[in-house]
């Protein structure tokens, strides 16, 4: 047993309010099951779910007591892309990397690979800090779909990109 409160519950949204505190997950880190978390006022908790949670912001973890600690996108190390935004989205998409869509610009995370073959289909490709929210993905569990399909960066060092035995529902052209 903790001597940490625990959160077994995430209340959604929108079906909340009056936060103790919040915490600030990156990306990776609002994918979750049981994980002990530092609140921004150093308030130590222990998430504890049934399953792993696909966080986005503005959820909340429930404390057995009944509080609330706000979950918030954390700043990270992302890439803004402009240029043919539907041609390149079709690329990123083509590697199943994550990617935030917006009317003016794409954002992904921060990789020096992306980066080169992005800027060797012309895109503007410049470095920021800032949430990175994605879009949700088609597979069912949202946004996981780099995980699901095997893609991985080795520290960003190199970039591979093998699916495995599992089906595999569409096509690279």
């Amino acid at each position: 047993m903790s001597d940490y409160p625990t959160a077994e519950k995430i209340a959604k949204k929108g079906a909340w309010f009056g936060a103790l505190d919040h915490v600030a997950l990156d990306y990776e880190g609002r994918f979750l099951r049981r994980k002990r978390l530092v609140s921004a006022s150093g308030t130590g908790f222990l998430v504890d779910l049934a399953e792993v949670t696909n966080l986005t912001g503005g959820e909340a973890f429930v404390l057995a007591d009944g509080r609330f600690i706000e979950v918030r996108p954390a700043l990270e190390p992302v890439l803004v892309i402009r240029g043919d935004l539907a041609r390149l989205a079709w690329h990123i998409g083509n590697r199943h990397t994550p990617c935030q869509i917006e009317a003016d610009r794409l954002v992904i995370r921060a990789d020096h690979v992306l980066e080169g073959m992005l800027k060797g289909l012309g895109a503007q490709v410049s470095p920021g800090v800032e949430p990175f929210q994605p879009e949700g993905g088609a597979y069912g569990m949202g946004r996981t779909m780099g995980h699901e399909h095997g893609h991985s960066h080795h520290n960003g060092d190199e970039h591979s990109h093998s699916h495995g035995s599992h089906h595999h529902d569409h096509d690279h052209v």
